[in-house]
């Protein structure tokens, strides 16, 4: 059996970069402690499946040193307000997706002579939080008050969702690359993104985050868009950033969701502060750690207090199961923006769009999946 020579290093980093220890590979590669250590070589069936295992462009593992993987955005992810070093697989092959489609839908808009949208990078870092969260909020249609009556927040995240897809912003949320459940996203490790585009703005949500902190991370990388900055984030409402984008983008995000005003007007201080902010919670529909957040903004916490009750309130929603499932072809839509669905099938049953380019962009592999997904979107009959 013929072996080849690939360098101890590379099996390592690429073991690494897909967040994977030894022992989580040991079944399918029994004698990966010894590749890694130099006293054995695999043969070239053995790596092919080793850079499958690990989501890996095979020809990486024959480089004679480890390649760096740079994220093609800005990337203000942080932990401790530390930079992250090393983006895994997953989230580079999210970015890189949602660039592709971002750049057909660039073409397919300037075909049908859309006209660039005028709030993107309508505001700059100079400009009032509460004039730009106004903003946002009319035009958006981003109302309190039909919020508030929504029943659930996963009725309020897609209404919101609907909104910037009306005003013309590509919203894409999903917990798995593609539709592929062996590969799931990590909110630690990113909870949105931002590409910023006058044609095709586009926004990732990361979809295995809870369904409250959705609505943050989506206000927030709204805001990035009003900016005209792209951006990776791992924002959290709860967090003051260093980096002076992210620090305005998260003040932007609270003050569109929760306007300080209307909540010191409905805030009780009275004796259960738990309570209190489940209430507040289900009126705004926003997580209870915002809450807790612009209750400290409007004075009624101190910062001691503040985040006495943050670590009290995280373990508490962390312990709370997520629900999942639903109709597959809504959630698909949902995947990948109903806006950006719609143009694709259309363009396709046109003749525009090759069914292989398709089905590519959306992650499908049989011709029924996508026609299921175009009766869905009420394009196809």
């Amino acid at each position: 059996m013929i072996r080849v020579e690939v360098k101890p290093k590379l099996l390592t980093w690429a073991r690494e970069r897909a967040r994977l220890e030894t022992d989580d590979l040991s079944d399918r590669f029994p004698k990966l402690a010894a590749w890694e250590q130099g006293t054995a070589q695999p043969t070239l069936k053995q790596v092919e499946e080793f850079a499958k295992a690990t989501r890996t462009p095979v020809g990486f593992l024959f480089l004679k040193k480890p390649p760096v993987e740079t994220i093609p955005i800005p990337d203000f992810r942080t932990i401790r307000n530390r930079p992250i070093a090393r983006p895994s697989p997953d989230l580079l092959d999210m970015i890189y997706v949602c660039q592709q489609r971002q750049e057909w839908y660039r073409d397919f808009a300037r075909s049908e002579r859309e006209s660039p949208l005028a709030c993107v990078g309508s505001v700059n870092l100079d400009s009032s939080v509460e004039q730009t969260a106004a903003i946002m909020r009319h035009a958006l249609g981003f109302d309190i008050e039909e919020r508030r009556r929504m029943p659930t927040w996963t009725d309020a995240l897609r209404l919101f969702i609907a909104q910037a897809d009306e005003a013309g912003i590509m919203v894409m949320c999903s917990g798995v690359v593609l539709n592929n459940n062996y590969r799931p996203l990590d909110p630690e490790e990113f909870r949105g993104f931002a590409l910023s585009d006058r044609h095709a703005p586009l926004v990732f949500i990361n979809g295995a985050d809870t369904k409250a902190a959705q609505m943050f991370t989506l206000a927030h990388e709204l805001a990035h868009i009003w900016l005209g900055q792209s951006a990776v984030s791992d924002t959290q409402a709860s967090l003051v950033p260093d980096h002076q984008v992210e620090r305005w983008c998260n003040k932007v995000a609270a003050e569109l969701l929760v306007p300080l005003e209307i909540l010191k007007q409905e805030y009780n201080d009275g004796p259960s502060l738990r309570s209190e902010l489940d209430r507040l919670a289900r009126f705004f529909k926003v997580s209870t750690l915002v809450i807790l957040r612009r209750i400290h903004d409007a004075g009624g916490l101190t910062k001691q207090e503040f985040w006495s009750e943050y670590q009290k309130e995280l373990e508490r929603i962390l312990a709370i199961a997520k629900g999942s499932g639903g109709n597959f072809y809504l959630t698909q839509a949902a995947r990948v923006s109903k806006r950006f669905a719609r143009a694709l099938v259309i363009s396709t049953l046109e003749g525009q769009t090759l069914h292989r380019d398709a089905f590519r962009m959306l992650g499908f592999a049989k011709l029924d999946t996508f026609q299921k997904l175009g009766r869905s979107l009420g394009v196809m009959a």
